[in-house]
């Protein structure tokens, strides 16, 4: 697939009602980014819809100018955007012009709720798939053929598929890469003012209030309490007192419903805080290892690699060794995002 990808360049939108706009622009833009810095126009993107009129987002904006399939460019991958109600706008045309898209040996790939309708045109069948995490548990039960993962993107053969939000332009970012490697893909993300790539292993957050339902709901307020005390952990006996609960009932319910005890959830809870905090900031190990309540550097260390397979420090490596797509050519001190 990675050979596919690193041909990627010319690049269609079918855009289904109510789309979000922010998984569209993110997307959009990386594309634009990448032919600004790399100076080539590297490649070219179209806006499509199933009839050719202008398709309003959920914000009631409409991108223009609008072509229709196959009186548009040809295109070597198209990425269906939807949004929340997506269900109402996937029918009978709309399905059917995908699997004639996909007859055409076209790449596809899903932003947002996009993916529901290429789960719906049996275009995922066999294949793993990300989707938002507000429709991935419905589509779970009644789509047993494809595979949904928790991440942020995935990239299966000749299907692309994402989250919502701005988790187009990882994606996409991981598109680009594939043509031009790493340095490009940098250069993109500081000019966009994004502080991190996140890579397809990432995965989505999914509000534990949305995973466990109303019924969970004193699991949510326990929780909501770890998170609100990761520099200074509580212990069982203080987390039970403030929830009005015994400390059996506690522990019960997180093996219940989490297949936990409530130790080893505060303690993931920790390390992921901490994981962003590596991430994301400047801030020492030593700081962050306080941060997020450890005693000590050595015992910080030892529970992350547990959890991670790699010792915090490996956050901090700066990614290497490719040389620049522009052989040096050194950009203006005036370029714009």
């Amino acid at each position: 697939m990675s050979d596919r990808l690193s041909s990627v360049s010319r690049v269609g939108f079918l855009l289904l009602e109510e789309f979000t706009m922010v998984s569209f622009s993110c997307a959009v833009e990386v594309l634009r980014m990448a032919n600004h810095l790399s100076g080539t126009a590297a490649y070219s993107w179209c806006v499509i819809s199933p009839d050719g009129n202008p398709v309003p987002a959920s914000s009631g904006l409409a991108p223009t100018p609008v072509s229709t399939y196959p009186d548009a460019a040809p295109v070597d991958l198209l990425l269906v955007c939807g949004g929340t109600r997506v269900t109402r706008f996937v029918n009978g045309g709309t399905i059917a012009l995908l699997k004639r898209i996909g007859r055409d040996k076209v790449i596809l790939g899903g932003l947002c709720t996009g993916s529901y309708a290429l789960v719906k045109a049996g275009l995922l069948n066999g294949y793993q798939a990300a989707i938002h995490w507000e429709n991935r548990s419905a589509l779970v039960e009644a789509y047993p053929k494809v595979t949904f993962v928790e991440e942020l993107f995935v990239i299966d053969r000749d299907r692309i598929t994402c989250t919502g939000g701005t988790a187009p332009l990882d994606l996409m970012l991981a598109v680009v890469r594939e043509r031009f490697g790493r340095t490009l893909v940098s250069e993109i993300s500081e000019q966009l003012i994004v502080d991190r790539v996140r890579d397809s292993k990432y995965r989505q957050h999914v509000p534990l209030a949305a995973r466990m339902g109303c019924n969970r709901r004193a699991l949510v307020e326990v929780a909501a309490l770890m998170e609100a005390n990761v520099e200074e952990p509580l212990s069982l006996e203080e987390l039970s007192r403030l929830a009005g609960l015994s400390q059996r009932h506690l522990q019960r319910m997180f093996r219940e419903a989490l297949q936990v005890t409530p130790s080893q959830y505060y303690l993931d809870l920790r390390l992921r805080r901490a994981r962003e905090l590596l991430q994301q900031t400047q801030m020492s190990i030593t700081s962050i290892t306080v941060a997020c309540g450890f005693q000590s550097a050595c015992h910080f260390s030892k529970c992350y690699r547990a959890l991670f397979g790699k010792p915090p420090s490996s956050e901090r490596r700066p990614q290497g060794g490719e040389e620049s797509h522009r052989r040096g050519r050194r950009l203006s001190p005036e370029r714009a995002v």
